[in-house]
């Protein structure tokens, strides 16, 4: 039986979903558990002798155990580095569920638990009817919001909070990442956002962390992970 599997999604692009996803995943093996990683749609691949190989994803791949193929991790993916919804169309091609969901579905055949990365953040387009957060909806995935700790992190973490509930997924909690060496008034920023967004911190990053520390701070979202609570609304 999977324990709780997540979306992740983010305030904003380049704020660390990948460097928190795979923390997440450590975490979770070092809690004995077999953990597998999925970015559905990535834009910005470059092209290899194996096809389009998306960094991000690769990095989710490796993290992984049982570590899947890269088929599955990643399932649509496009070369140009621009919003996925354009990247697609520049390659006569849709995103559409049906791929996704099977590759879900194929990642989940053994493991205990599956982390999805988002792409952008949660309104990002992916085609003409869908967005990024639609993805979670679509795979009844509560949802961890990683707020990138900068100027401008809580309009945008308030906004993304809202945005999350007003779609009916569950918001099971942030996890602030310091993406920039300083961030003035950090301590403020942080008691704000713990004390304004509708779901609990589940963890905080330091700038820079190793990877090793990273996965042993996110120790306490395992057990949150793990509780069982019903989906919103269905899709």
């Amino acid at each position: 039986m999977h324990t709780r599997d997540v979306f992740v999604t983010g305030t904003d692009t380049g704020i660390g979903k990948t460097f928190v996803s795979v923390a997440l995943l450590r975490a979770l093996r070092m809690a004995g558990l077999h953990a597998v990683g999925m970015k559905p749609v990535a834009s910005g691949c470059e092209q290899t002798p194996q096809g389009l190989r998306n960094d991000d994803a690769l990095a989710l791949q490796a993290a992984s155990d049982p570590r899947p193929d890269y088929a599955l991790v990643n399932p649509l993916a496009f070369a140009a580095p621009i919003s996925p919804h354009l990247a697609a169309a520049a390659e006569g091609r849709r995103i559409t569920l049906e791929p996704i969901h099977a590759a879900y579905a194929l990642l989940g055949a053994h493991a205990d638990a599956r982390v999805v990365e988002g792409i952008g953040g949660w309104l990002a387009p992916l085609s003409d009817r869908l967005v990024a957060g639609d993805l979670a909806h679509a795979l009844r995935l509560p949802v961890i919001l990683v707020v990138g700790l900068r100027l401008g992190c809580l309009n945008h973490a308030l906004l993304s909070a809202r945005a999350i509930r007003a779609d009916g997924c569950e918001l099971l909690g942030w996890i602030g990442n310091q993406i920039e060496p300083s961030l003035p008034a950090l301590a403020g920023n942080l008691d704000t956002l713990r004390a304004r967004l509708p779901a609990p911190c589940l963890g905080v990053l330091e700038y820079a962390m190793p990877a090793a520390a990273a996965a042993q701070a996110l120790t306490p979202v395992v057990a949150a992970m793990s509780t069982p609570i019903p989906f919103a609304s269905s899709v």
